[in-house]
């Protein structure tokens, strides 16, 4: 962690990425380092938010590769987990991929949004979005803004 603060913005940027895969990282703690230690948080609030919307973005691409064992293999989704999400996502539509901010169950909304050929605009808007009013929330619940 304390490498990626040092790199400043990159560090928040290659953090909020990393976090959006299921690799299991937290870009807050390197969002409020940066935050508290004097950057702009407006511009810590961009930057992470491509970060995280780029690596959700990257799950999207490999559940739309639609290769079962790589997702088991690489991202560690078992089949059943995708399978779960089948009903919601044609339920509630492409617009579901917003949630993939969520811990735990972020990455295979996004997987999912792909592997089930999801409108990737609509996917990438509403993933965008959701990743956006995650880090303005995070802000406000620690005193940052507002």
């Amino acid at each position: 962690m304390e490498g990626l603060i040092g790199l400043g913005y990159l560090g928040l940027f290659i953090a909020s990425f990393l976090a959006a895969t299921v690799l299991p990282f937290s870009s807050e703690v390197v969002f409020s380092a940066l935050v508290y230690g004097g950057l702009d948080s407006w511009t810590c609030v961009f930057v992470a938010t491509i970060g995280n919307w780029l690596g959700g973005m990257s799950c999207y691409y490999i559940g739309r590769l639609g290769k079962i064992e790589w997702i088991e293999k690489y991202l560690r989704i078992k089949k059943e987990k995708l399978d779960k999400w089948l009903n919601k996502l044609h339920k509630h539509g492409d617009w579901f991929a917003f949630f993939s901010f969520l811990p735990g169950i972020g990455d295979a909304i996004a997987v999912a949004s792909g592997f089930f050929r999801c409108n990737i605009w609509i996917v990438a808007l509403a993933m965008l979005l959701g990743k956006f009013i995650r880090y303005i929330v995070w802000m406000y619940f620690h005193g940052i803004i507002f």
